[in-house]
């Protein structure tokens, strides 16, 4: 919230800086405002505390900083479909200054799922209405997002009960990025490279990462084997997250995992 403080890392900073952009000050107003209109607040009213607008100030402040100093910036987690008009694609990921993340919850679920699932999908930034998703899969798409995340956040399942106030915001999500995005292959989506490209390649080359994020002689052999026609449903059995749950239980994928290899092992 201190913008000189900011000023001072983006001089200062010769790295690559990562934001997370909320913007407090936005979010503490909808919040109270919100209160005073209903005395308890419910999973749903999570998108409209952390809201679009709080999203796209947090994100267009960052961005100018960044471009003041010519810093190296990715904005992580972009959620909004206003936000989206602050990046571009004009120039190659490896010449850009700017770049930005989204994470795979924001491209699956919408704010129409909080009614069955609550808090289970309570995160930061808040999963939003429907039109955000569908911008967000146009940006992936055309290259104006360069990156897909997980934002991994394995609360236990006593952490996500309770009022508003006291559910941990953040889901468990390590498990299922590939096979969700396999899901949405076969739907026609994106296109099997394309889901190399932004969550393997472009990952590598955004953050500089040597010898990694390629099939290539001289390359860490970090390889995952799948079988697209081999169906899989998450259930409670099978959740490799010590946190025991996830918001995807149920959920039948089109595709299985059969071995992952990390540095060849």
């Amino acid at each position: 919230d201190s913008h000189s403080a900011l000023d001072k890392v983006f001089r200062e900073s010769e790295m690559l800086i990562a934001t997370h952009c909320e913007d407090e000050r936005i979010i503490k107003a909808n919040y109270e405002r919100l209160k005073k209109e209903k005395a308890e607040l419910t999973a749903s009213d999570h998108p409209l505390v952390r809201d679009e607008e709080g999203c796209f100030e947090s994100s267009l402040i960052a961005i100018k900083f960044a471009q003041k100093y010519n810093s190296r910036l990715h904005i992580l987690h972009i959620s909004t479909e206003k936000e989206l008009q602050l990046f571009g694609n004009m120039m190659p990921l490896k010449e850009k200054r700017i770049t930005a993340e989204v994470c795979v919850h924001h491209l699956h679920f919408t704010a129409d799922d909080y009614e069955q699932l609550g808090y289970k999908i309570k995160c930061n930034p808040a999963i939003k209405a429907a039109h955000n998703k569908e911008a967000l899969w146009k940006a992936l798409l055309d290259d104006r997002l360069d990156v897909i995340a997980t934002d991994h956040a394995p609360h236990t399942w006593e952490e996500k009960q309770g009022v508003y106030e006291q559910a941990h915001a953040g889901l468990p999500l390590v498990q299922h990025p590939l096979l969700l995005m396999l899901h949405y292959h076969k739907q026609g989506r994106i296109s099997l490279e394309k889901i190399a490209e932004k969550m393997s390649h472009a990952v590598a080359d955004c953050f500089q990462i040597e010898n990694r994020g390629y099939i290539r002689e001289g390359y860490f052999a970090d390889l995952v084997v799948i079988d697209n026609s081999l169906p899989s449903t998450v259930t409670n059995e099978n959740i490799l997250y010590k946190c025991g749950w996830s918001p995807l239980v149920n959920f039948t994928f089109p595709a299985s995992i059969l071995s992952s290899f990390v540095s060849g092992n």
